[in-house]
């Protein structure tokens, strides 16, 4: 039985696999994936984003070769800011509550 940790290194791999197998080029996420990525998995973090070009500029920051396809590594960044981001903002409502 994996452990909590483990789970948690198992799960952004599953969803990656899940979602890039869509278009041709698989274990690399196109802008269309990305969207559906992004409205899908991460629905309740979009619905709080106004701006309409949120994810042209994400995909421009992510993409480090510039193919507009997401690999995992650079899928693992997105996870990763927003994971910190997340990390942050609860810290920043925990000391609100002191």
């Amino acid at each position: 039985m994996p452990t909590e940790t483990e789970r948690c290194i198992e799960s952004p791999i599953a969803v990656f696999q899940k979602c890039s197998r869509k278009e041709e080029k698989s274990y690399q996420l196109s802008k269309t994936e990305s969207l559906s990525f992004m409205n899908i998995e991460m629905a309740t973090t979009m619905n709080k984003q106004k701006d309409p070009g949120a994810l042209d500029q994400m995909m421009k920051k992510l993409n480090l070769n510039r193919d507009w396809q997401l690999d995992f590594q650079e899928f693992l960044n997105l996870i990763d800011g927003l994971a910190i981001a997340w990390h942050e903002f609860f810290l920043w409502i925990s000391q609100k509550r002191i």
